[in-house]
């Protein structure tokens, strides 16, 4: 980075950051109202932009969140007021703490209050407790095939949604199925096709001792890897962490209920309790840019704080 470059980033510090791919060029922005010169040339642009949000576990009741109702509205509140309208949310999981019908319901009517085409979802572990996911799959399976797996195509971009929550013993676990649905949805796309995987475990060894991995993800990667430009979005960590290995790379999101402590600092992946002012420094939501031609995607993280 030139020291121009360092002090025009410099600048970015304070406020949310909005990233967004066009022309082969990585533009940036201090996110402000509708109707800003910045905010029209983006509109203009013909980018795709989402926004990520994950692990709102709305049900859940302990002294890590008081109110992850009122979190998650918030988060909500943050996604509307970016100043675009992004293209479609994906949650990546763990929606409801205990997978009871009046949580389901719960999230499903705060997220109709988002501002955007589209709302996906893929579930976690906490959406499938005593059922293997067939509530989870009555609110937000319509369409989906297997235990809720699907693919849709945007902006020249392939996105594929994985289920790795179900029959899992200590690791996240895809199953031969779902595998080979992988296989034949990816089979007839040219390999400079821009793919980007959702799923609620990491698809990558991030800390196996916390089941933290997904056992038989090495069969989905296998698969990716003649593509020029992957990204693997996942949560269930609720914390930000990014890795690459060659044309892949994976990034974990954070929460917008409570944090976890960092892999290996405690005992368990516990529900972490944190100073009331603190709290919001740990939540947040990710928006990603793309425009068609370009290679990679632009990722931007934002704190709830």
């Amino acid at each position: 980075m030139t020291r121009r470059q360092l002090i025009r980033h410099a600048g970015w510090f304070g406020g949310a950051v909005v990233l967004t791919v066009a022309g082969g060029e990585v533009m940036s922005h201090i996110a402000g109202p509708r109707g800003t010169t910045a905010e029209a040339a983006a509109e203009t642009s013909g980018a795709l932009r989402f926004v990520q949000v994950s692990d709102s576990h709305i049900g859940f009741h302990g002294p890590a969140n008081l109110d992850v109702a009122g979190s998650f509205t918030e988060a909500i509140g943050q996604v509307n007021a970016l100043g675009f309208r992004p293209d479609f949310v994906m949650h990546s999981g763990d929606l409801t703490h205990l997978s009871t019908a009046a949580q389901f319901d719960q999230v499903r009517q705060m997220m109709t209050g988002l501002q955007t085409d589209r709302v996906f979802t893929v579930p976690g572990e906490h959406d499938s407790i005593g059922d293997t996911g067939r509530a989870y799959r009555q609110i937000f399976g319509k369409g989906t095939l297997g235990d809720g797996w699907y693919s849709f195509d945007t902006h020249g971009v392939h996105f594929i949604a994985l289920v790795n929550t179900l029959h899992l013993e200590k690791l996240g676990h895809l199953g031969t199925e779902q595998i080979d649905f992988v296989r034949k949805d990816l089979a007839g796309l040219p390999s400079d096709t821009p793919i980007v995987v959702f799923s609620h475990i990491p698809l990558f060894a991030m800390y196996p001792r916390w089941g933290w991995s997904t056992d038989d993800a090495l069969k989905v990667i296998a698969l990716l890897r003649r593509f020029s430009s992957v990204t693997c979005l996942n949560g269930h960590v609720h914390q930000l962490f990014t890795k690459t290995e060659g044309n892949i790379t994976f990034h974990s999101a954070t929460t917008t209920a409570y944090p976890l402590p960092k892999p290996g600092r405690a005992a368990a992946p516990t529900p972490q309790v944190v100073p009331a002012r603190q709290l919001k420094a740990a939540l947040g939501i990710r928006t990603v840019g793309y425009r068609q031609g370009d290679r990679e995607l632009a990722v931007k993280d934002t704190r709830l704080a």
